[in-house]
């Protein structure tokens, strides 16, 4: 973002030089009409202003807000094409989006100015005010095209108005999520458009790939998540191709402006056509080869095709694989804008875009609910199934459910009859959140869960959390690397029931003295601290730490040698880490970082 700053006085240009190395790039600069320490001089802020409006992404005016509307008013042309305009007074008290508060992202620079400050952003935009969505800035901040039945303006008027709004989300992503969990009291939320009752709403507001016909007034928020698979005649002009298929594609109800890629087979990757509709629906082209492609089950097979090209349907097969799905929106489709330039082509929508079942794998952290990621509460508080690790995450996470949610605990449970919940959920097209303890991939027992839903073809993601390792170097305010003395963090646990690799043996592990976190360990501590002491010295620190970040938290310091009796006299548990190495504690040595070799962290001139 280029950022002209101008300033009016000797107290504006500190201020103005304050904000310019808090930025510490190249393209903010401080400009003034005297000749000031960290400033160009200019002859006039207004003539500046004038010749140069356009040259810049924001003008911020530190002094009267009188300079700065004088400045700028011959400029003013379209809060779709002008500048973001602030102005901050001198102390840097107040900081005021004058222009293009939304579009321009005056009231976005106008917060992290007043941060910057200290100062308080006066925001005057009445969705901001009020905490409404920024109805013009949603598309652009989710990678969604929008279509509006009638000016903007008109729609954000009966928006921020709180008229009866009706929303439609037909597609699943970052953004639906948002819009789910900032639901405003007079909007209304509908996942099929056939459900909305007519005449109940004056404005409907629709995040789909699919073209409906509605009598209120309406936003369509356009996500790009259909795949155009495409075949074609070799050297088939590309001359209204592009027409032909987006008036065929508005016929069957698909916006062409929801079409993220274009797919087909190597044989036609250097056709014009295929670039040509890369190019003309906004989208990139995806090649597979047949071998990609050959085991794809299409609707409409032909054997003419698999004679040339290696598969039963280039379109057809083309889509889903670059969708992940199993069916197309639109079968294949046959064209030719002039005989002989003969195309066909389908349609298929992005699987994990599809609104229904879907399961989310979430890193707890390790116990206390405020160290789970904001992300996975914002899961929790949408789950319809929350299934936790009772005997490993605090009742208190699930806290976050929302009413009505199912909260059960797996720890009675055998792995079917979790799989079965699951799945129950699943197929009524909810949304599961299976809750594991710290990050899932450590000791989380997930593989078994994750094949299951790969068999059954179920939409998952992992939301990584914080493990128990980290809490433990909280607890114990330390850092786990030392400069030239300690370089590596080992995550490890003793062999218990679960053997362990032949390469893997504690006392090989401790060879290199490295800080060594110990998982699931404390009811097999005597042959974890006689296989430690093969390598590390019995004084080396250790400590033992209990329920890490839980309400009856307990950790014991001590060194190697006595690591047993710390653990059995004080009737620790399997849900205890053991943490070994000298890192424990340690205050001596300086980090590289902070040195004169590392000059990189500190901005120029500013050392």
């Amino acid at each position: 973002m280029r950022i002209a700053i101008l300033v009016a006085s000797d107290h504006g240009a500190k201020t103005g030089e304050l904000i310019r190395r808090e930025w510490g790039k190249d393209d903010i600069a401080v400009f003034s009409t005297s000749q000031r320490e960290g400033c160009l001089q200019i002859e006039s802020i207004p003539a500046f202003t004038q010749v140069h409006f356009g040259e810049y992404d924001a003008f911020v005016f530190v002094g009267a807000m009188g300079i700065c509307v004088r400045a700028i008013a011959p400029c003013v042309a379209s809060k779709y094409a002008d500048p973001a305009v602030v102005c901050v007074d001198s102390g840097g008290h107040y900081v005021v989006p004058v222009l293009s508060g939304h579009v321009g992202g005056a009231n976005e620079l106008a917060r992290r100015l007043a941060r910057v400050l200290g100062g308080e952003a006066v925001i005057t935009t009445q969705s901001d005010r009020e905490g409404l969505w920024a109805l013009d800035l949603l598309g652009k901040e989710y990678g969604w095209q929008a279509e509006a039945s009638e000016a903007m303006n008109s729609i954000i008027a009966r928006f921020v108005n709180r008229r009866p709004t009706a929303l439609l989300l037909e597609v699943r992503d970052k953004g639906t999520a948002f819009l789910e969990r900032s639901l405003p009291e007079h909007v209304a939320v509908y996942y099929h458009f056939e459900d909305i009752p007519k005449g109940s709403y004056e404005l409907l507001i629709a995040v789909t790939p699919f073209v409906y016909s509605v009598a209120m007034p309406a936003l369509f928020f356009r996500p790009r998540v259909l795949t155009l698979g495409v075949g074609c005649r070799r050297g088939c002009d590309r001359a209204g191709v592009y027409e032909a298929i987006s008036g065929r594609l508005l016929a069957h109800g698909l916006s062409p402006l929801s079409v993220r890629a274009v797919a087909t087979i190597d044989l036609k990757k250097d056709e014009p056509l295929v670039e040509d509709l890369g190019t003309r629906f906004g989208g990139k082209a995806v090649i597979y080869s047949a071998e990609d492609l050959k085991d794809i089950e299409v609707p409409h097979p032909s054997e003419k095709v698999f004679e040339v090209t290696g598969v039963y349907g280039v379109a057809e097969a083309a889509a889903l694989k670059a969708a992940g799905n199993t069916c197309l929106l639109l079968e294949k489709q046959k064209g030719a804008v002039s005989p002989g330039e003969d195309f066909t082509f389908a349609v298929a929508q992005d699987k994990d875009s599809e609104q229904g079942g879907f399961i989310e794998i979430v890193g707890a952290g390790p116990g206390d609910p405020e160290l789970i990621s904001l992300r996975g509460k914002h899961l929790l508080e949408q789950a319809d199934l929350i299934l936790y690790a009772g005997s490993l995450v605090p009742v208190e996470l699930t806290y976050y459910a929302k009413p009505g949610a199912t909260v059960r605990s797996s720890a009675s449970m055998t792995l079917e009859e979790q799989f079965a919940l699951m799945k129950e959920f699943y197929d009524r097209g909810k949304l599961i959140v299976r809750l594991h303890t710290g990050d899932p991939c450590i000791y989380g027992a997930i593989q078994e869960q994750m094949a299951f839903f790969d068999r059954y073809g179920m939409r998952y993601r992992i939301t990584p959390g914080i493990s128990s390792f980290l809490a433990a170097a909280a607890a114990l305010r330390s850092q786990f690397t030392i400069p030239e003395k300690v370089q590596t963090i080992i995550l490890t646990r003793g062999e218990g029931r679960t053997p362990m690799p032949e390469r893997e043996k504690l006392h090989l592990l401790a060879r290199s003295q490295s800080t060594m976190c110990i998982f699931l360990s404390a009811s097999i501590v005597e042959e974890v601290q006689q296989e430690l002491l093969e390598c590390y010295p019995p004084e080396t620190p250790v400590a033992a730490c209990y329920h890490l970040t839980w309400k009856d938290e307990r950790v014991f310091r001590g060194e190697l040698r006595n690591l047993a009796a710390i653990v059995k006299e004080n009737h620790l548990t399997l849900t205890t880490m053991i943490v070994v190495g000298e890192a424990i504690g340690n205050r001596e040595g300086l980090s590289q970082l902070y040195s004169g070799n590392f000059t990189h962290l500190y901005r120029k001139g500013n050392l």
